[in-house]
């Protein structure tokens, strides 16, 4: 039986409120472990990244547009400290909320991890070699990729790889998004990196 700990971190990619931690730091870079894949795995994993179709959201409904739009607008605001620009904060705002709902993830939580990893910084690096705003090891690149890992600097690339990345953590962990986010992090088990998280997914927690 799971305990009521891991069934509160398994309700948070689900929805659920985020606990109240401290702001992030302005990066922690991903430094994730590279594992042998079965066969299987990696080719779904190879599906699963490619094809970068450009994100355009589609909605059925006028509300869902409205909901959408009134999101991008409040998203942009709390990003603008971050960049100025408004048409490169729009266009990576975009992205991030295709990739997330892609990858069936919390748009919230892939903020968070982004504002932890790399501060918004696309062409950040870390000392482990971890690239890009999502902080995606090059090794993945040779895994599930074509081998260019200068192509982890691209947005919607980055995004892909680091979306498909944690959705698969979260399928080895069966839910559990604290060991998952540990994993992809590289600090599995420990409690510092997924509080981080938690504490800036709190800030991109916009209600519509």
């Amino acid at each position: 039986m799971a305990t009521a700990g891991a069934l509160r971190r398994r309700a948070l990619v689900l929805g659920a409120p985020a606990l109240a931690f401290a702001a992030a730091p302005a990066a922690r870079a991903g430094t994730q472990l590279e594992e042998p894949l079965a066969d299987a795995v990696r080719s779904a994993l190879s599906a699963a990244v490619a094809e970068l179709a450009p994100p355009r959201p589609r909605f059925e409904h006028i509300d869902e547009r409205v909901a959408y739009l009134r999101w991008l607008g409040e998203a942009s605001q709390r990003l603008r400290p971050r960049k100025a620009e408004r048409q490169t904060r729009l266009e990576f705002l975009e992205t991030v909320w295709y990739e997330s709902r892609r990858a069936g993830l919390e748009t919230s939580l892939v903020l968070g991890l982004i504002q932890v990893e790399s501060g918004f910084r696309k062409y950040a690096i870390s000392r482990a070699g971890a690239r890009g705003y999502m902080q995606v090891m090059p090794f993945w690149a040779r895994t599930i990729g074509d081998g260019d890992a200068s192509r982890l600097f691209h947005l919607q690339t980055n995004l892909r790889f680091g979306c498909v990345i944690l959705r698969h953590y979260l399928g080895i962990e069966r839910g559990d998004l604290f060991l998952a986010l540990g994993r992809y992090n590289g600090s599995r088990g420990r409690s510092e990196y997924p509080n981080m998280v938690f504490g800036a997914r709190r800030q991109w927690d916009i209600r519509v």
